[in-house]
């Protein structure tokens, strides 16, 4: 894998310099994200370690774009995540697992074939001041598609506020037709000033060989209010995808984000038949050029009635040292229903955390301080 990236690289460098005279543009970018955690339960278990990717998971990317004259550009985007506590790939399987795609932009929207990140987690910026992605966020906990292999997807221009994007993610079945085992996407965006509000949501059909045909679905509605010196943010959230693992009760989503099987849902998990409603409340404040507090506070509602909800938030800091450096701290706290085992996670899940009886019904607390660069 090393000897890959080396040739990777080598060749990125070389491409750079053979097309310097042409209209292709190449940009190497990334983020290195480290944080301090610590995690309480009231079982009387804690631990504490160094955790990668509090708001952005570690990562080094390539994204270019070719002119091709008349409003029309090729594109493409690769993007590995790493873990910069340990230098280990974030997927020791795969060269890009972030993202690998390739696009055309066109005067109406953009096409893009490949890897590519969800509609869903595209918006966190939208659902909460933390951009949906520390141990408080009550959505980041339940669980958010990120992104889907064999992915054709579509983003109109912005008109009028609206921007629109559809996606396909063959789930690519032996013999299969081609809704078997796909994960379909449609979003919908709006701005105007000081407002904010959309939809993005996704429903992934099952093998057609599993036992349970319940589509897994995740419905994301959100709004928010720019008032000057900061944002408030709602957010709801509808989805069935969620399940048990050794973990913890609730600790882990059904819908599998690779389709290396050729499923993404095999349609044998039960657990697709219960769903649950996440209700979210954020607000920040910027204090100073430099500095913005901020305060969330979500629900899970297990409509199944199996007790499986949770509640909790955080209160937060963002210090900005440059524009591309930034200090932040985080103190966060969650209360498990008796049927629940949900556990803290960051835009990456943390590699010193807590399971099992330490989580399953339990109330956690967790404290997160650590520093972002952007390259």
């Amino acid at each position: 894998m090393k000897k890959k990236v080396i040739t990777m690289l080598a060749l990125a460098g070389c491409s750079v310099g053979a097309y310097a005279q042409s209209n292709t543009n190449v940009t190497i970018y990334g983020t290195v994200d480290q944080y301090l955690g610590y995690i309480h339960s009231n079982s009387g278990k804690s631990v504490i370690g160094v955790n990668d990717g509090a708001i952005l998971r570690s990562r080094l990317g390539f994204r270019g774009a070719e002119d091709l004259g008349g409003g029309y550009q090729t594109t493409f985007t690769l993007e590995q995540g790493f873990g910069a506590n340990t230098g280990a790939l974030g997927d020791s399987t795969r060269l890009f697992d972030r993202q690998a795609w390739v696009g055309l932009s066109t005067p109406y929207g953009e096409v893009r074939i490949g890897r590519q990140n969800t509609e869903i987690q595209q918006i966190g910026g939208a659902i909460d001041y933390t951009e949906r992605t520390t141990f408080g966020s009550i959505i980041n906990t339940f669980g958010v598609p990120s992104r889907y292999d064999n992915d054709i997807s579509f983003k109109t221009k912005r008109v009028a506020g609206f921007q629109g994007a559809a996606h396909l993610a063959l789930g690519e079945q032996p013999g299969g037709g081609i809704s078997q085992s796909a994960v379909y996407q449609l979003a919908l965006d709006y701005t105007n000033g000081p407002y904010r509000a959309g939809y993005a949501g996704l429903m992934a059909s099952p093998a057609p060989s599993g036992a349970v045909s319940e589509k897994i679905k995740y419905h994301n509605l959100y709004a928010d209010y720019d008032y000057g010196h900061g944002k408030i943010y709602l957010a709801y959230v509808r989805s069935n995808n969620i399940t048990a693992n050794s973990s913890g009760l609730t600790a882990a989503a059904i819908l599998s984000n690779t389709a290396a099987t050729g499923n993404v849902f095999n349609g044998t998990d039960a657990n697709a038949l219960r769903y649950f409603n996440i209700y979210q409340l954020s607000a920040d404040y910027r204090i100073s050029a430099n500095l913005r507090v901020g305060t969330l506070y979500g629900v899970i509602r297990d409509t199944s009635g199996s007790n499986a909800g949770a509640k909790g938030g955080n209160v937060g800091a963002y210090y900005d040292l440059s524009k591309r450096t930034t200090l932040y701290g985080f103190a966060n706290y969650m209360k498990n229903d008796s049927g629940a085992g949900y556990r803290f996670s960051g835009s990456a899940g943390p590699t010193a955390n807590l399971s099992g009886d330490d989580v399953n019904g339990r109330t956690l607390i967790g404290l997160q301080m650590g520093i972002l660069h952007r390259f």
